[in-house]
C-alpha cells in the first residue's frame, strides 16, 4: 500500500508517545527510590520479530537490550512452544539476551493483533535486591553467578492472563525486599500493558498495513542517517588499549584491547586481545559488550534521534568468547557496568582524536555505585540504599565539561534527592557539593566532580562499592589536561581515615561517616588559550582555586 509522508510520521510519533507513556508509567507506581528518583530503568517497542522501533528516555546501559532480550525471547519460544495473548515473559540472564547483571529484570510483553503478533512491549529495571550473597546482589568478591541473586531464564510470569503464583512465591521467599520488589515486578507489567494497549488503539485507527509500513520507514531512516554520519568519519584502522584496574580481589590491572575498522559502510569494533575473563565480578558479557558498542555508535553518529534497531545497521563487533567483555557462565558479572563503561570510553577515547568536533575529552568513567545496608533507626526495618553518583564530563570543541552529570552508562537519570535518602535509610547527609581537586585544564575545563558525604544513623551498616578510575585519570584532548580520580573515604568518629575503591560490606558504626569522591572530566585544547575572564569566572565560583589558576592558567586574582 502507499503511505504518505503525514500518516507515517504520525505513527512514528505515536510510537515515541506511548514508548514516553510507558516509561512514565513505571516512574509512578515503582516501589524503589533507584526506579521512580534515579531511573535506572528503560522501556522500548519492537515490531513482531523484535526490531526497536521506539523507545522511552533511560539508561544508556540498556539501549540495545531492548531489542536483544526480544530476539531471545523468539528463540526461546519457537513453534513447539508459542508465545501466546496474555504472556509476560521474565528475565535476568546476563549471558544472553541483552544482559547485564541478575539485578536488571526484563519484562517482556507480546502484542496480538486479530490473531497475529505485531509487537513486543518491553521493559528493563534495576531492582535493588535480588537476593545473593550480599545486600543488594551486589559484591565485589562474589567468584560465580550463583552468589549473585535468583535467575529467571526467559519464563513466564503470567501466562495467558493468568499469574505464576509459584514464581512470585518463590520471588518472594528469595529476596531482603519483597514488599518493594513485587511492587517494582507489577510496576514494569503495567506499564508493558499500558503500551500494549495504545499500540492496538493506534493500529485501530490507521490499520495494521499502514502501521507496518510507517515502522519499516522508521527503522530505514534511521539506517540511513547513521550511515550518513558514519561516513563523515575519516576511514581507517584505529587502535588502543584501555585497563580494567581491578578485579575485586586486588589483582590487575588487565588490559581491554580495542581495534576499530571504520569504512563507508560500517564501524567494527574488535577486542580480540583482551584479557581473559576474572575471577571476580568485574566481567562483562558478550551481549552486554554489544549494548555498549551500539550506544557508542549512536553517540557518535545519532545521538538526537530516537533509538531504532536501524540505528545500529552499520556497526559490527568481533569478540572471542571468555574474556573480560565476553564472559560465559557461570563467571561473577555483578560489578559488569564498570567494565560496560571502560569499553564505551575506550572506543570514545580512540575515536576522540579522529574526530574531536564531535566527541568530548574524558569522563569520571565509573557508576561510582555505593550499597548502604542496614536496620532503619525509626521504623526498625531492614533497607537497601543503592544509587549511582554523578561526576564531571570531559571539556568539547564548543564548552566545558558539564558537572554533576551521571557517567554514559546512564542518560535520563538522577540522583536521589537528600530528603528521599533521610526518609528512606539510616543516614544523614552532611554534604553535597563540587569539589576542586584539580585537573581537567584546558581551553575548555573540564566539568568539576563531586562530593557526596552522609554520616551513619543505624546502629550499624555495611558499606559496598566499586569506582574505578582510581588510578587512571580522565583523559584530556587536544592537548587538554587530565582530569582528577574516583574513590570514596570512611571517616570513624575518632577521626580516623579509611580510603577505598573496590569493596564489600564494610562495616559502619553510628556516627560514621562516608565520603563519596567522584572525578573531574578531562580538559579539551591547550590551557594557554582560555579566555582569562573565563578562569576569573571559574576562582570566584570556586571551581578551580587561586594556586590552580596561577599555575595552570598563569591568572592572578588581582589580574
Amino acid at each position: 500500500m502507499s503511505l504518505n509522508k503525514f500518516t507515517s510520521d504520525i505513527i512514528q510519533d505515536s510510537l515515541i508517545s506511548i514508548g514516553e507513556a510507558m516509561f512514565e508509567t513505571i516512574q509512578r507506581t515503582s516501589m524503589s527510590p533507584i526506579i521512580y528518583e534515579a531511573l535506572d530503568y528503560a522501556v522500548g517497542i519492537t515490531d513482531g520479530e523484535g526490531r526497536l522501533l521506539a523507545q522511552g528516555n533511560g539508561v544508556i546501559t540498556f539501549l540495545a537490550a531492548m531489542s536483544l532480550v526480544v530476539e531471545e525471547t523468539l528463540e526461546r519460544f519457537g513453534e513447539d512452544n508459542p508465545l501466546k495473548e496474555g504472556d509476560v515473559i521474565i528475565a535476568n540472564t546476563p549471558y544472553a539476551g541483552g544482559g547485564t547483571h541478575l539485578s536488571d529484570i526484563a519484562l517482556i510483553t507480546p502484542i496480538f493483533y486479530k490473531g497475529e503478533r505485531v509487537a513486543f512491549t518491553v521493559n528493563k529495571a534495576h531492582w535493588t535486591d535480588i537476593g545473593g550473597t550480599n545486600p543488594g546482589s551486589v559484591s565485589t568478591v562474589s567468584t560465580e553467578i550463583f552468589q549473585e541473586g535468583i535467575h529467571f531464564p526467559f519464563v513466564k510470569v503470567k501466562e495467558e492472563g493468568k499469574l505464576n503464583q509459584a514464581l512470585i512465591k518463590m520471588l518472594e521467599a528469595n529476596v531482603r525486599l519483597p514488599k518493594s520488589t513485587l511492587g517494582d515486578l507489577f510496576s514494569g507489567i503495567a506499564a508493558n500493558d499500558v503500551g500494549a494497549e495504545r499500540i492496538i488503539k493506534l493500529i485501530d485507527k490507521y490499520g495494521l498495513e499502514a502501521y507496518k509500513q510507517a515502522a519499516e520507514e522508521f527503522m530505514e531512516y534511521g539506517e540511513r542517517i547513521s550511515l550518513k554520519e558514519l561516513q563523515k568519519i575519516p576511514n581507517g584502522v584505529y587502535e588502543n588499549t584501555g585497563w580494567i584496574e581491578n578485579d575485586g580481589f586486588g589483582n590487575g590491572p588487565f588490559p581491554l584491547k580495542l581495534r576499530i575498522t571504520i569504512s563507508n559502510e560500517n564501524m567494527t569494533c574488535d577486542f580480540t586481545g583482551s584479557h581473559e575473563q576474572l575471577k571476580g565480578p568485574l566481567n562483562l558479557s558478550r551481549t552486554g559488550l554489544e549494548t555498549a558498542v551500539r550506544a557508542a555508535f549512536k553517540a557518535i553518529t545519532t545521538p538526537t534521534l530516537p533509538a531504532n534497531n536501524g540505528s545500529f545497521k552499520h556497526v559490527k563487533l568481533i569478540c572471542p568468547e571468555n574474556t573480560i567483555v565476553s564472559a560465559k557462565s557461570p563467571a561473577p558479572i555483578s560489578v559488569y557496568y564498570e567494565v560496560f563503561l571502560a569499553a564505551i570510553d575506550l572506543l570514545l577515547r580512540t575515536l576522540g582524536p579522529v574526530v574531536p568536533e564531535k566527541l568530548p575529552a574524558g569522563h569520571f568513567r565509573s557508576v561510582c555505585v555505593t550499597y548502604i545496608s542496614g536496620i532503619h533507626p525509626v521504623t526498625n526495618e531492614f533497607y537497601v540504599q543503592a544509587e549511582p553518583l554523578s561526576g564531571g564530563w570531559g571539556g568539547c570543541a564548543f564548552h566545558d565539561g558539564n558537572r554533576g552529570q551521571f557517567s554514559y552508562a546512564h542518560g535520563e537519570s538522577y540522583n536521589i534527592p537528600a530528603e528521599t535518602r533521610e526518609r528512606k535509610y539510616g543516614v544523614v547527609v552532611e554534604e553535597y557539593a563540587f569539589h576542586n581537586e584539580g585537573g581537567g585544564y584546558g581551553e575548555f575545563q573540564g566539568g568539576n566532580g563531586q562530593y557526596l558525604t552522609f554520616k551513619v544513623l543505624s546502629d550499624e551498616a555495611f558499606l559496598t562499592g566499586a569506582f574505578l578510575g582510581y588510578s587512571i585519570p580522565t583523559w584530556g584532548l587536544n592537548e587538554g589536561k587530565e582530569g582528577s580520580y574516583n574513590y570514596f573515604t570512611v571517616i570513624r568518629t575518632d577521626g580516623t581515615e579509611e580510603q577505598y575503591n573496590i569493596v564489600t560490606n564494610v562495616k559502619l558504626n553510628k556516627g560514621d561517616k562516608v565520603k563519596l569522591v567522584t572525578a573531574t572530566g578531562g580538559g579539551y585544547g591547550n590551557p594557554k588559550n582560555r579566555p582569562l575572564d573565563k578562569v576569573k569566572w571559574d576562582v570566584k565560583n570556586g571551581y578551580i582555586t587561586k594556586e590552580q589558576a596561577l599555575e595552570h592558567y598563569n591568572f592572578s586574582p588581582v589580574q
